[in-house]
């Protein structure tokens, strides 16, 4: 989904919502996917930006009519971009798939101090209560981990933790850049700048690049369309939705990714974790109905 320039702000706010929802429910696909692509966490990360771009190209130029020069918001959020999906993806391979998704989401926390002390974006009481609710179910989502053998769960929930830094500075960048930019336009030049910084990443690491056989080519080709559909709902529905309300919002994606890790890893889900699920899921709701009373 994308548009020129940023979205006018008289249309309906429930489609701007059920396209953030849509999109973090499509992002809770990627932990999966980079467990099945067969190749390093860095790689992983490159084949999802190398395989998005050329879709990203044609959007771009479908909607604004020729590629352009990159903005220097959108380098900084292909800078964080990078340093995002490296850490993510390398806290996948050392904890559990929903650890990694639950603790590279405190994003909120930090986009929402940002918001506040910097956008003068303050939040209203109600609206932190949400906040502190989503969080809250989703570390209780991550206290008790079964099933599986993990490598190092101490070091992949570290790096999923740094991940959140990462990921709020990318998202503050697209919530500036979509206040004169397409979706499209910014997120291609995200890919631009950040494929390169991920494949010398995993050159220098010694990761396998390519994919062992068709599962793992897949998982790339998957990883891609995912980062376009998912990645791109949430980049379009920041243009019309506060920042912090939308670093919220996102946080159903470690609901997804527990689920999908149940089913696919067999990392049970307790029922500490399903009420963490609840919680961060009312959390969300709250954090909608505290934005539009304040709005």
């Amino acid at each position: 989904m994308a548009e020129a320039v940023a979205a006018p702000q008289g249309q309906p706010r429930w489609v701007a919502l059920t396209a953030l929802v849509l999109g973090a429910s499509v992002i809770g696909l990627s932990a999966i996917l980079v467990r099945l692509s067969e190749t390093g966490p860095a790689a992983a990360g490159f084949w999802r930006l190398a395989f998005a771009m050329p879709l990203l190209a044609l959007m771009t130029v479908r909607t604004t009519g020729q590629i352009g020069r990159p903005s220097k918001v959108a380098l900084w959020a292909g800078l964080f971009f990078a340093l995002d999906l490296g850490f993510w993806h390398y806290g996948i391979r050392y904890t559990s798939v929903a650890n990694a998704t639950v603790l590279s989401n405190l994003t909120p926390v930090v986009v929402t101090i940002f918001a506040w002390l910097f956008l003068k974006q303050r939040p209203s009481n109600l609206f932190l209560l949400a906040v502190a609710a989503a969080v809250g179910g989703a570390w209780l989502m991550a206290f008790h981990k079964g099933g599986g053998a993990l490598l190092n769960p101490p070091l992949g929930d570290a790096l999923s933790v740094c991940t959140a830094f990462w990921y709020a500075l990318y998202f503050l960048s697209m919530g500036e850049g979509r206040k004169t930019q397409g979706a499209s336009p910014l997120m291609f030049w995200v890919s631009v700048v950040g494929a390169p910084l991920l494949m010398v990443t995993a050159l220098l690491l010694g990761e396998p690049i390519m994919p062992a056989g068709p599962g793992g080519w897949a998982a790339c080709v998957g990883l891609g369309l995912m980062h376009v559909s998912g990645q791109g709902s949430i980049a379009w529905a920041m243009g019309r939705l506060p920042i912090s309300t939308a670093s919220v919002v996102v946080l159903i994606q470690p609901v997804v990714a527990a689920y999908l890790g149940w089913v696919l890893f067999a990392e049970a889900i307790g029922p500490l974790q399903a009420l963490g699920a609840a919680v961060t899921l009312g959390g969300v709701v709250l954090a909608q109905w505290a934005s539009r009373a304040t709005r």
